[in-house]
């Protein structure tokens, strides 16, 4: 075990865990910020996705040590009231059934939008690959993207 500092949705945090223990693990367990999910466990579907330092990342196949020092933002982090315009274009568009990825999902696309503003079909497909949807709602991921994007909920 050592001593860990990292900056959490705004908030400096001191964890005491292995350095190898998976970010996933720390901010579900040892933060309680279980928002974040636990999919695969190898990085490949997106369930775990937050933000370190505004990229995204897997969270599950991250070792805490590698985010050392550096700023965290899960999904309870994305807005201060706990709705961000992406949550509500989700809500808008009925993006969830099962809602199990949508906090990667949400993440995915709130990293694209920070760096895109405005983003074409294409751009929200290259961001959100890699982000898997059992119940198949990538239609409606892409129109809640554009309406986020203030793009009326489809292009």
């Amino acid at each position: 075990m050592v001593d860990i500092a990292l900056r959490v949705n705004g908030s400096e945090k001191k964890v005491s865990v292995s350095p190898e223990t998976p970010l996933l693990w720390v901010l579900r367990d040892t933060l309680e910020l279980t928002g974040t999910k636990f999919g695969c466990g190898a990085g490949l579907c997106g369930a775990c996705t937050v933000h370190v330092d505004g990229s995204p990342i897997r969270s599950c196949s991250t070792p805490v040590s590698q985010v050392a020092g550096k700023s965290v933002t899960t999904i309870e982090g994305l807005s201060a009231n706990g709705l961000h315009v992406l949550q509500q274009a989700w809500i808008e568009e009925e993006v969830p059934q099962c809602g199990y990825c949508q906090t990667g999902q949400i993440m995915s696309a709130a990293a694209l939008l920070a760096k895109t503003p405005h983003p074409t079909d294409e751009q929200i497909t290259q961001a959100m690959n890699g982000n898997l949807c059992r119940c198949g709602t990538y239609e409606r991921i892409r129109k809640a993207v554009h309406r986020a994007a203030g793009d009326g909920g489809a292009r």
